[in-house]
């Protein structure tokens, strides 16, 4: 009996050891290696961007597939996943990873994680198939409902959007120069402009009748259409004030480019202006949004009629 006493004694002894351990890796991310974790997945996503390129550059027909949900699906995005569950594991074997590109854990599973990782590989098929150079990669790290830390790579231009509101700050960087901190644009009383950005493929009729609300507030209005998650990331560098979204996005869509702009003080709101969480509930959809460059003006105020 004593024998079996000090083998269950070792045991647990043990298994509260491993615990330990594991509490003090993850006080060790969150309090002193999220520059580095960021550091990590924009290498993560450029080199997921190279296995794109490879794809996008080869004369060979592409060969597409059509998901559960009729979306495509293309080799591209089996490489480039491939490449991004790879690195994750080496940066954290224990993190989750939630990608679009691999089975979905169970709402009853993934509701216990207080942190996990969200991947879209290949953000933008549709535009890859077409070739129009709008697609990207992202990666996102979600703590408690909330994207802290995002990377939102373009394969073509070789630009990395980076940042989050736990390293305080987002960056845009294009090989060869030097990274350049992201600042948005505030509109002002005397601000005649309003610059919307919309997706290329689902604008809509609703978000035209937003366009024209907001047109009785400002002399001129200015649309520019493009894919994937490449439209927050215009928001964060000042190119646009406003991204409205009134159709289906996945949060894996939008969680990187999320990141990036809560990191300069951009937000995102759904259409009852409460903000956008992710993480909290069975399907992986995302309501209906606006995404805001300057959350400090009166937005809801100036669109709710037109909602």
């Amino acid at each position: 009996m004593f024998d079996q006493g000090g083998i269950c004694l070792r045991s647990l002894f043990g298994f509260y050891l491993q615990l330990v351990s594991r509490i003090i890796k993850d006080l060790m991310e969150t309090t002193m290696t999220d520059q580095e974790l960021l550091q990590g997945i924009a290498r993560i996503a450029q080199d997921a961007g190279e296995e794109i390129l490879a794809v996008y550059n080869d004369d060979a027909p592409l060969d597409i597939s059509l998901k559960e949900d009729d979306s495509p699906l293309t080799l591209a995005d089996s490489r480039a996943n491939a490449v991004i569950v790879a690195g994750l594991k080496r940066l954290d074997e224990f993190m989750p990873v939630i990608s679009e590109e691999a089975e979905m854990p169970s709402f009853e599973e993934r509701s216990q994680w207080h942190r996990y990782w969200l991947v879209d590989p290949l953000d933008g098929t549709k535009e890859f198939i077409s070739r129009n150079g709008e697609f990207t990669v992202n990666i996102a790290l979600v703590e408690q409902g909330v994207p802290v830390l995002g990377v939102v790579h373009v394969p073509v231009s070789n630009v990395t959007y980076y940042g989050g509101t736990a390293v305080h700050g987002a960056w845009r960087e294009e090989a060869g120069k030097a990274a350049a901190a992201l600042q948005p644009t505030h509109i002002e009383e005397a601000t005649s402009l309003l610059r919307f950005v919309a997706s290329r493929s689902h604008r809509g009729v609703q978000v035209d009748q937003l366009i024209q609300q907001a047109a009785t507030r400002f002399d001129a209005i200015e649309v520019v259409s493009m894919g994937s998650s490449l439209k927050m990331c215009l928001l964060a560098e000042g190119k646009a004030d406003c991204y409205p979204r009134l159709a289906p996005t996945s949060e894996w869509d939008t969680a990187a480019a999320h990141a990036v702009l809560s990191a300069v003080g951009g937000e995102i709101v759904k259409t009852d202006f409460q903000p956008l969480r992710y993480n909290e509930k069975s399907d992986i959809l995302n309501p209906h949004f606006i995404a805001f460059a300057d959350p400090e003006f009166a937005w809801e105020e100036l669109l709710k009629p037109a909602l």
